[in-house]
């Protein structure tokens, strides 16, 4: 009994020195969220002086109010959200019916798909060829120019195929015998077993969509309608940075709600917390999907 109690004692203290240093690194990694969420809710001509860490010196909500008081915020959130919920939907539907297809070692044609799909993650035939593709097509100023370009993502489908690979023969050998086609056999067995990898996807898809601003000001930045609320806070930015410029004078500027470092911080807490909001309900799902699509039988 002595000779086990002495050799716990190295145990424990290995123990806690790991809970120290993850400790530390947790509060490394929350310390730039806290510092934004510190800058966004202090006075915009006292945040021009510096020095804010943990919290803010002068707490105002006037960076927040400043933002919201814009017209066409809330159609732009409506617009995100629209694009979000649906690009998801699509985009995981897609690429769950493309990976199963990979993922059956009778389809006769996997492995060149394969090949091919991995091969466009390292080719891309760039920004130019592909503006001319979306006029072409037709999309340009069109709500779908959000979802169809960016539908099939080759990462996720490594992922889920991957994942779909992993799950045992005797699951769609059990289905096809009972008469089950292939949609129903995706649908109704694959994909409920699947959740993890599908959380996980979902995640990354649903991300992509709502941080993105790019292709609202490449394609659709003439159609104030399909404003997204990325680009219409970027807008934002710009017309404060401009008026601080222009008023010659950042101190005053300041003091009528118009300090960039403040107006961005604030919009930094905007656009993260739908997402921080989301990421807890799929964290399981999304380290489980991460593990079992990483290894294979």
């Amino acid at each position: 009994m002595k000779l086990a109690k002495r050799a716990a004692w190295p145990d424990v203290v290995f123990s806690g020195l790991n809970y120290v240093v993850l400790l530390g690194f947790g509060l490394l990694t929350l310390y730039p969220f806290v510092n934004l969420l510190a800058i966004s809710l202090n006075d915009g001509l006292d945040s021009l002086r510096g020095g804010i860490y943990l919290i803010p010196r002068q707490f105002t909500l006037y960076n927040y109010v400043s933002i919201f008081q814009n017209d066409g915020l809330l159609k732009a959130a409506g617009m995100s959200v629209a694009r979000t919920l649906l690009g998801t939907l699509l985009g995981v539907l897609g690429t769950a019916m493309v990976a199963y297809s990979l993922s059956r070692r009778d389809f006769v044609l996997r492995k060149p798909l394969n090949v091919i799909i991995v091969f466009t993650m390292f080719v891309n035939a760039g920004l130019l060829p592909f503006y001319l593709l979306i006029r072409d097509l037709g999309l340009m100023n069109q709500f779908w120019v959000y979802i169809l370009p960016g539908l099939i993502s080759a990462y996720n489908v490594i992922i889920i195929r991957s994942y779909f690979e992993s799950l045992p023969d005797g699951i769609v050998e059990s289905a096809r015998m009972d008469g089950a086609s292939e949609f129903q056999t995706l649908f109704r067995i694959v994909l409920p077993v699947s959740m993890p990898v599908v959380a996980t996807v979902s995640l990354f898809i649903a991300v992509g969509h709502w941080n993105a601003w790019f292709d609202n000001y490449l394609y659709t930045s003439s159609n104030e309608n399909l404003d997204v609320l990325q680009f219409e806070l970027m807008k934002i930015l710009q017309t404060t940075q401009g008026q601080v410029v222009n008023g010659n004078n950042g101190a005053a500027a300041a003091v009528k709600g118009m300090d960039p470092d403040a107006t961005r911080a604030a919009m930094t807490m905007i656009v993260s917390l739908p997402i921080l909001c989301v990421y807890p309900f799929l964290q399981k799902y999304f380290v489980k999907g991460i593990m079992v699509a990483s290894m294979k039988e």
